[in-house]
């Protein structure tokens, strides 16, 4: 060999060497800094029982006596503050970040912690603290189905999207939704969900758009706060994120929202306000990003002003998993846990304390209020789960949801279907129905309906071609046919290809077929926003698919639907004439394609009405200006190392600042001001049957305006309304948007000829504006008024009030 090889082989082979003890290096310190799990802190057993005056408790310490502590019948703030004085220092820092990600990577032993929830708050063994268990959930929890050793499984009900069940408008409903995933939480020994998500709706490409509710912050608020009283009153928490405005997901672990205070109050943080004045969160989860220039989590204006003096907000404020930059800055700020917990943040908070920039007084408040959640906690009560949620009951819960909170944007006769019509399934999605969106908000469902299995179920034909087409598609492209899971899908995602007709196939189908249905998908999640092309827009295929299966359908006297499974706004305008039906499906969970079936069928009047605005185009927006479209996926690895702020004159625009110069024209608020057409506007949803308003009275009261009206059903079918109540100031000296939705409600079933009267007790508080010249709210005096709409742009009743 020659001696030049040879080096050279040489050199290689150390780089190599180098690169493989530099991973290992690299591996190590994520493992033992990131990804750790503690074993130092184990979990209490064997605890032994007292038995006082008719009451058994738990002797947590073991020193045989009922410690204040110990004794539920007391008032939380005097336990929790006994339980605080018998703490050392080193306990009450080590309370204030969790035990790593070992569980939710699946890196436990059997038997050990509840494999796939992502957190935990730590146990104090000498004071028989338990460990609490953190598991994502905002639409259904996400634990492993599977265990090492165990042949039963632990599958979660996935529940449709956030998204979805805004647009049932129906709080009641949210509510019952929320008792049945607090439920399985409880069953499965979790005891804090991490949602529900209340982040606004600022622009149509945010990949996580599917996990909040609304364009709207009221629509947003309430909708959040019955899921929150549905979770909590099973005695589990839940975690309301993600505080706040984190509207991308491009460079969400330091990008910096530069918001308008005005902005912040009246859209970004009101949805948040609601929730905490009318539920209280055992918790909130500080956003990754900034805010104004300074990490979310390390805020004091926001956590602690804001949050805390001005809503009075009473629980905890927990992290985004590695989220914030300095520990000692966000337990200062009143960021009360860090999550998931590293072994770099648990060295900061004690190298903070002996420097003296972190006080122990900062560290007592934060600990105490971690203390009290851990004592409101079911497992400080000694409830003991079995693992056996009724996921059937909540399947039916599931399934009831998604129907309700399909919008029905188009139809021309063709709905409802008539029963025993063979239907000609055309698309993907069809047969593959998607449940819900990606990344955490995903749900490990022991199974998903898919539109196929819905419509045979509600007594419908399939026709056999187009099926035998689909099948034949799949087998010749079965890889890409395999979900990726967990946080694979984060950077994977599921996008199987679509399938080509034939103008052949197209005029068998007709020829054969009652109906043709083409079902359109679409998917985003955590980690990375969606784009314009193929994804807001069709496709091509999709375009030239769509236009001539109208052609060839309606050309032989069928009718051809439209079913929109997507999690996110798409673009209708060019092309929503050419179908006879367009049912906006959203992703209803697992029970997905019973519920479509449900609406298609007739057997649920569409009742749903939308939570956001269907543009003409993306660029009508206002916030398009400022918002990244290229979309792209997160880097894990920045986000788990930390990423240093770039200077000034090195930062890009939407990447690492957003500055958000619509101001509080988001959504209907701008449609209305810049006097665009819309596609569909905010509120919008068709039914089978027809209502008439009526008999609007208006009373005005000191602290309270009381709308009251009457609501008939006038046609043919049994059916819902949705009410919408938007307020409008014509004599404003401020600007202000045209009118906002100030309440809402949703009619009982109503008989063909029933009617329902229906009150809205409207706070004049509700009806102020956030001032910045005097950093307060100000309620402008003058002539109001009221507007009762069954869309923002279908206004069917008005009445003016004088303040």
């Amino acid at each position: 060999m020659k001696k030049w090889v040879k080096t050279v082989l040489i050199a290689l082979g150390s780089l190599l060497l180098l690169a493989i003890i530099a991973g290992l290096g690299g591996w190590l310190y994520l493992r033992s800094n990131f990804l750790y799990f503690e074993k130092d802190y184990p979990e209490p057993t064997g605890l032994s029982t007292l038995d006082i005056a008719g009451y058994t408790f738990v002797d947590r310490n073991s020193n045989g006596q009922l410690d204040p502590y110990e004794d539920g019948r007391l008032p939380l703030d005097k336990r929790a503050a006994d339980l605080l004085a018998r703490m050392t220092l080193e306990e009450k820092i080590h309370l204030l970040k969790g035990s790593g990600m070992a569980s939710g990577l699946g890196m436990t032993e059997p038997g050990e912690g509840i494999p796939g929830a992502v957190g935990t708050i730590v146990p104090t063994p000498r004071l028989g603290l338990p460990t609490l268990y953190l598991s994502d959930g905002p639409a259904g929890l996400r634990i492993q189905p599977n265990r090492e050793g165990e042949d039963r499984t632990y599958y979660c009900t996935a529940f449709p999207i956030a998204t979805m069940l805004a647009s049932t408008w129906n709080t009641d409903l949210v509510h019952g939704l929320g008792q049945a995933m607090g439920n399985e939480a409880l069953e499965y020994g979790i005891d804090v969900i991490l949602g529900p998500g209340a982040n606004i709706h600022r622009h149509p490409f945010c990949g996580r758009n599917f996990e909040y509710y609304s364009e709207d912050p009221v629509l947003t608020g309430k909708i959040g706060a019955a899921m929150v009283n549905g979770i909590e009153s099973n005695g589990v928490g839940t975690s309301v994120k993600h505080f706040v405005a984190n509207n991308q997901e491009t460079d969400r672990h330091l990008n910096n929202a530069i918001v308008s205070e005005r902005a912040l109050r009246e859209i970004y943080l009101k949805g948040f306000e609601i929730i905490v004045k009318e539920a209280q969160p055992w918790t909130i989860m500080s956003s990754y990003n900034r805010v104004n220039g300074t990490y979310a989590s390390e805020s004091p204006y926001l956590l602690t002003d804001v949050l805390r003096r001005d809503w009075g907000f009473g629980g905890i404020v927990m992290s985004d998993w590695f989220g914030g930059q300095d520990a000692v800055a966000q337990i200062k700020a009143g960021n009360d846990l860090l999550e998931p917990g590293t072994n770099k943040q648990w060295k900061a908070l004690q190298q903070g304390y002996e420097a003296g920039t972190l006080p122990e007084a900062a560290i007592d408040t934060a600990a105490r209020r971690i203390l009290k959640l851990i004592l409101k906690s079911r497992k400080m009560a000694g409830y003991a789960y079995q693992n056996n949620p009724d996921l059937t009951a909540h399947a039916r819960v599931a399934r009831q949801a998604a129907a309700e909170g399909m919008v029905l944007l188009k139809n021309e006769g063709a709905l409802p279907l008539q029963k025993g019509q063979e239907i000609a399934l055309l698309g993907v999605t069809s047969y593959d129905f998607i449940a819900g969106g990606t990344g955490s908000g995903d749900v490990n469902e022991a199974y998903t309906v898919a539109l196929e299995t819905g419509l045979e179920a509600a007594g419908f034909s399939i026709n056999p071609a187009a099926r035998q087409w689909f099948e034949a598609h799949k087998a010749a492209h079965a890889s890409e046919f395999v979900k990726p899971e967990g946080m694979q899908a984060m950077t994977q995602p599921y996008d199987p290809p679509e399938m080509a007709y034939t103008d052949a196939q197209l005029e068998q189908a007709a020829s054969e077929a009652d109906v043709g249905m083409f079902t359109i998908g679409r998917n985003s999640g955590e980690g990375g926003d969606r784009v314009e092309q193929g994804d807001f827009l069709l496709s091509e295929p999709e375009q030239s698919l769509l236009n001539r299966a109208c052609n060839i359908f309606q050309s032989a006297g069928k009718p051809l639907i439209v079913v929109l499974n997507i999690g996110g706004v798409m673009e209708t305008a060019s092309w929503k004439n050419r179908p006879d039906a367009i049912l906006l499906a959203w992703q209803g969970g697992q029970e997905g394609g019973h519920a479509a079936a449900d609406v298609l069928s007739g057997r649920v009047n569409p009742c749903g009405k939308l939570p956001m605005t269907f543009p003409l185009q993306v660029s009508d927006h206002a916030s398009h200006a400022n918002f990244p479209l290229q979309g792209g996926a997160i880097n894990f690895l920045k986000l788990l190392m930390g990423e240093e702020v770039k200077p000034e004159e090195e930062q890009v625009r939407n990447r690492d600042f957003t500055r958000y110069e619509e101001g509080i024209y988001v959504g209907y608020r701008h449609f209305d001001k810049a006097g665009l057409s819309v596609s569909y506007p905010f509120g919008y949803g068709l039914s089978y049957t027809r209502f008439e308003y009526s008999n609007l009275d208006i009373e005005a009261a000191t602290d309270t305006i009381h709308l009251k009206l009457r609501v008939q059903n006038t046609g043919t079918q049994a059916g819902r309304e949705v009410v919408q109540i938007y307020a409008a100031k014509p004599d404003a000296t401020v600007d202000r948007p045209l009118q906002e939705l100030k309440a809402f409600a949703k009619t009982p079933q109503l008989a063909p000829g029933a009617a329902a009267v229906l009150s809205f007790p409207i706070p004049v508080a509700d009806l102020r504006y956030w001032s910045e010249q005097q950093q307060k709210w100000i309620l402008e005096p003058g002539t109001y008024r009221f507007k009762v709409g069954a869309s923002s742009r279908d206004i069917r009743l008005e009445k003016t009030v004088e303040l």
